[in-house]
């Protein structure tokens, strides 16, 4: 038995010494590689010149709030431009990139003072540029989301590696003395437009633009800093943090980079369905309709419920039933249900299928026309009637437009109708609907038994304001004199309630709004 003990023990031996042979080839390769590392490459660093050299730029500084505004203002101005080279120029300043590169290294090395410093300059400097930014926006007279503002408000997967590399970048080029290699960095990682995105979003409301666009800056500012992190770590820069806080470290970076990852992988996800989708309905509906048809132009809104997939087609042969299949087919395919809405244009090829395209264009510049149009139109109404845009009521098949109008300071009732039949002359071939608020309505006055040219004037106002209001109005005055202006009322069909009063004197009639509770005796006289 004892023998049989020993035996095993010296066989365990020598499967250890066995084991510990394979890997010493491995072990001992790493402990060369690092060694080199170190004195090879670590050597080279002057770290208190680098350090010293990027805590210059990573405060809060006038230069530096400067540099923010003229880099936001500059970006949102090449964003409602949709101009890529503006936005580039914007790119160049980076007055941000050194404070995150600053927060990097502060990690690293466990400075918490430069570590406060760089974080109060990036806070300070976040608030001021998206402030700046939703200023300008809030005076722009263009604020419609551009390709360039779209094109920042869905972050992925992708902008979380294009952060990645870009900081490694970065933090090489400012340990190894590269400091042009920022300038790229920048560009590449684009800081100032996403903040610029984020005040667009806050100065219109609109808080899709506004929460994919601080996510985008979220990702790259958080994904710059760590990495910044890594490269001085893998540089040996000196830290005063002990292992327990280095492992908590670490941790903190893996769980910032998980957290960032998932939404962003979705996000990517979400993208790639989309375009899946939109190549799918793309070709199958050119399939189906064969290589003499032409498809025109395919719209599809990810954002409805089902998803919606239009299209224009050119064919020399209608195709009934053409929607249904594509339908069937696409939601089959993706296993989600899918609305195909298909535009047929039966046309002969060659040139007169060019031809139909062409009118095709332009009744959609004519569209576009009207649009704008009634965007404009609806902005003056509100303006005018000190309501918002939103209070304006627009008809455009009809081509009519009412809006009822608020009290205005030292508007009378002649200021509305005035407003109206300016508004009714500069778009002619729109029918303006000004509804009055219940303004004091002019006396009139009976002369020689009827009204005179003043009042005859005023009766105009007074049956234009009947005419639009839903609030009925009533007379006061002697019997003699409410049967004149009721007999010019029914001129205008129009109705209004009598009040005898016993101190109005003759020759003056009086014109009230009635409160809704109120009613009394209409009479057609």
């Amino acid at each position: 038995m004892n023998d049989h003990s020993v035996s095993s023990r010296e066989t365990e031996k020598r499967e250890a010494k066995k084991q510990a042979g394979m890997f010493s080839p491995i072990t001992g390769s790493y402990k060369l590689l690092r060694r080199w590392w170190r004195m090879a490459v670590q050597s080279e660093v002057d770290q208190p010149a680098v350090i010293e050299k990027i805590k210059a730029d990573c405060s809060f500084t006038p230069r530096y709030s400067f540099l923010i505004c003229m880099s936001a203002g500059i970006a949102i101005l090449g964003l409602l431009l949709s101009s890529p080279a503006v936005v580039i120029g914007a790119m160049l300043l980076s007055p941000l990139m050194y404070p995150i590169m600053g927060a990097g290294f502060a990690s690293a090395t466990g400075d918490s003072a430069w570590l406060k410093d760089t974080g109060w300059a990036l806070f300070l400097g976040t608030i001021i540029a998206i402030l700046f930014s939703a200023l300008v926006v809030f005076f722009s007279p263009l604020q419609t989301v551009t390709p360039e503002i779209a094109s920042r408000t869905r972050p992925n997967l992708f902008d979380l590696g294009v952060a990645v590399f870009s900081g490694l970048a970065g933090a090489y080029a400012m340990i190894r003395g590269g400091m042009g290699t920022i300038v790229g960095v920048a560009i590449a990682t684009a800081l100032m437009p996403p903040l610029a995105v984020v005040g667009f979003g806050l100065a219109t409301a609109n808080w899709a633009v506004f929460g994919g666009s601080i996510l985008l800056y979220f990702t790259n500012l958080m994904t710059i800093a760590l990495t910044a992190t890594v490269m001085a770590w893998l540089y040996g820069f000196r830290s005063y943090l002990s292992e327990r806080q280095t492992q908590f470290q670490i941790f903190a970076m893996v769980v910032v980079f998980i957290g960032l990852a998932i939404p962003l992988g979705i996000s990517l996800v979400q993208i790639g369905h989309e375009a899946n989708i939109s190549r799918s309905a793309n070709g199958y509906i050119k399939d189906q309709f064969g290589p003499r048809a032409r498809v025109s132009q395919i719209d599809i809104d990810f954002n409805s419920d089902p998803v919606i997939v239009s299209a224009s087609v050119f064919t020399p042969v209608i195709k009934p039933g053409a929607e249904e299949q594509s339908s069937r087919v696409l939601s089959r395919a993706f296993r989600e249900t899918i609305q195909v809405q298909i535009e047929q244009y039966r046309v002969e090829t060659g040139i007169d299928a060019a031809k139909a395209e062409l009118a095709a264009v332009r009744a959609q510049e004519q569209q576009q026309a009207v649009e704008t149009q009634v965007s404009k139109l609806r902005e003056s109404l509100a303006l005018v009637a000190g309501v918002g845009a939103d209070d304006v009521v627009i008809d455009s098949n009809r081509r009519r437009a009412i809006v009822m109008a608020k009290s205005l300071p030292g508007a009378s009732l002649q200021t509305y109708y005035t407003l109206e039949q300016r508004m009714s002359a500069q778009m002619s071939d729109w029918a303006i609907n000004i509804q009055p608020p219940p303004t004091a309505l002019p006396e009139l006055v009976i002369s020689n038994g009827g009204l005179t040219d003043a009042s005859k004037q005023k009766m105009e106002w007074i049956g234009w304001a009947a005419q639009r209001s839903t609030m009925a109005m009533r007379m006061s005055g002697s019997d003699d004199d409410m049967d004149i202006v009721a007999a010019e009322l029914a001129r205008q069909n129009l109705f209004f309630t009598r009040e005898q009063a016993a101190d109005t004197s003759r020759g003056r009639v009086l014109i009230k709004w009635m409160l809704p509770e109120q009613s009394g005796e209409q009479t057609n006289e």
